[in-house]
């Protein structure tokens, strides 16, 4: 089971280094470790399992973020009508997006990021991803507003790049030209 005591914080090397391409179809070992992941972010949203555990809520996780380099990420999250997306891809990839913007009107955070960091993060309102299911099936999801923002989030992660990296450091407040602020 994979704790707050297994994810890298900030400043960790495996955060900022792009991670490899997993060979498939996937191996044991690392199908293990991608299921592992999905359950930590299901852990993590059950308050009672969250706080025996002492887990913070997390709605995804990129395999950088427990030191291991390859191109796995894991989201679980619910849409503002209630739609949950429950995903553990192998080698995702974003392929097409929007022109347009959008950004969390509260700001992002991060399981590998003990303090908050004030600023809006411009993110593409809409995404197409395509990926491989842990059962070696083609993923091709198209994303808008949250979960498309969570993905954006996780790929980032596999390319070495933190959310904070995309806020105006001039001014972390600036609204992105023409982009759509979603509430959280």
């Amino acid at each position: 089971m994979i704790t707050m005591d297994d994810i890298v914080r900030d400043g960790h090397l495996s955060l900022r280094t792009v991670a490899k391409e997993v060979e498939l179809p996937i191996g044991e070992e690392d199908k293990e470790i991608l299921i592992k992941m999905a359950q930590f972010l299901k852990n993590s949203q059950d308050k009672e399992t969250a706080e025996k555990y002492g887990l913070r809520a997390g709605v995804g996780l990129a395999a950088p973020q427990i030191n291991v380099n390859k191109r796995m990420i894991a989201v679980y999250a619910e849409d503002t009508d209630g739609k949950v997306y429950d995903y553990a891809l192998i080698n995702p990839k974003i392929v097409s997006h929007s022109v347009e913007k959008s950004y969390l009107a509260s700001g992002e955070g991060c399981l590998s990021v003990d303090k908050p960091i004030p600023g809006y993060v411009p993110r593409y309102t809409r995404i197409r991803v395509k990926g491989t299911s842990l059962e070696g099936e083609q993923v091709d999801i198209r994303l808008k507003g949250f979960p498309a923002i969570i993905f954006q989030h996780e790929i980032d992660h596999l390319n070495g790049v933190m959310f904070y990296d995309h806020i105006n450091q001039e001014n972390p407040f600036h609204e992105p030209d023409d982009a759509v602020q979603i509430e959280r």
